[in-house]
């Protein structure tokens, strides 16, 4: 391995990662893979990695660093992307600002 490979290593270790599990059996894979997309095009450089994890049951969860952010069953339902990504920024980087999702509905 380079030097180069392993510093970047080294770089993503110490990054936020974001695991998403979901349900196989109700087919939620695509809206997961969709969430991971959304996450990844506004925290690229913030986050380490963000890990698709096949579940069954119902189970939908998105946890940072082990930390639950959002569960289904809890939060009742899936989280808009927007709330997505402000739940992650809060945690991850609470000064930046996220452009027009911070943006208040009628305003």
């Amino acid at each position: 391995m380079s030097a180069d490979a392993a510093k970047s290593d080294g770089e993503t270790a110490e990054k936020p990662a974001i695991a998403i599990t979901y349900c196989t059996q109700c087919n939620w894979m695509l809206r997961s893979a969709w969430m991971a997309q959304e996450l990844l095009s506004t925290f690229s450089l913030e986050l380490g990695s963000v890990t698709l994890i096949p579940g069954t049951g119902g189970i939908f969860e998105i946890r940072l660093d082990g930390d639950l952010v959002w569960e289904r069953k809890r939060d009742g339902g899936f989280p808009d992307s927007r709330v997505l990504k402000q739940m992650v920024r809060d945690r991850i980087d609470p000064e930046r600002s996220l452009g027009h999702v911070d943006l208040v509905e009628g305003k």
